[in-house]
Parts: structure tokens; sequence; C-alpha cells
């Protein structure tokens, strides 16, 4: 298949004097985001040569605990749904959201 067009994701993260993140923004020119703020982004990159996942976890040094733990949260149910799409794999996907509602009552982020 041919490279018929291309999208461009692309995060500024600004540093302080030790390299510890103050600021994130990213612009998605296919999605209209310009320039918008972020206080902590994940990326997974499989490298299939490797077959290794390579990682890369940023947040600024001004993200509340309580919004992190949301964060992570929210990522772990988007990933159980993206199993779910990309392996058909119903039964596991189940498995992982049961973990993210355990997850979620252990750190109480669901509200009583």
């Amino acid at each position: 298949m041919a490279v018929i067009q291309k999208s461009k994701i692309e995060f500024v993260v600004g540093l302080d004097e030790n390299k510890v993140p103050e600021t994130i923004n990213w612009t998605a020119d296919d999605g209209e985001i310009k320039d918008e703020k972020a206080k902590a982004l994940m990326i997974s990159v499989w490298n299939p040569e490797k077959k290794e996942t390579l990682r890369m976890d940023l947040w600024t040094k001004d993200m509340p605990i309580d919004e992190m733990k949301q964060f992570f949260h929210e990522t772990l149910i988007s990933m159980a749904t993206s199993f779910d799409r990309a392996t058909n794999d119903h039964k596991m996907s189940a498995t992982m959201l049961d973990f993210c509602d355990y997850f979620a009552e252990k750190l109480e982020l669901k509200k009583k």
C-alpha cells in the first residue's frame, strides 16, 4: 500500500533548568488541535524489528496527584477498549475492565 497522505502530531515540552517538564503543548493538524495545553502524556511505540515497546511518560511538575490517578485510570480503560477492538478478545477485555473498576475503587475515584 502506498502512503497517500501524512498526518503530523507534535508535542512541545518546556523544561526547567533540571530538564523537568514545566509545560506540555500539542498540535494535531487532522484533529484541528493547535498548541493545546496538557499536563501529562503517555506514548507507546511498537518496534517491529526488535519486537518491543518503547515508551515515553511525561508529566508537568504541577500535575496534581488526584488528576494523575484519574489520568492512569482513564488510560487503563482506554487500553482495555483498544485491546478489545484490536484483538476481539472480549473475555480478556472484560477482565481488564474489571481491574479498572478495582483500581478506581481502591483509589476512591468513583463517587459513592
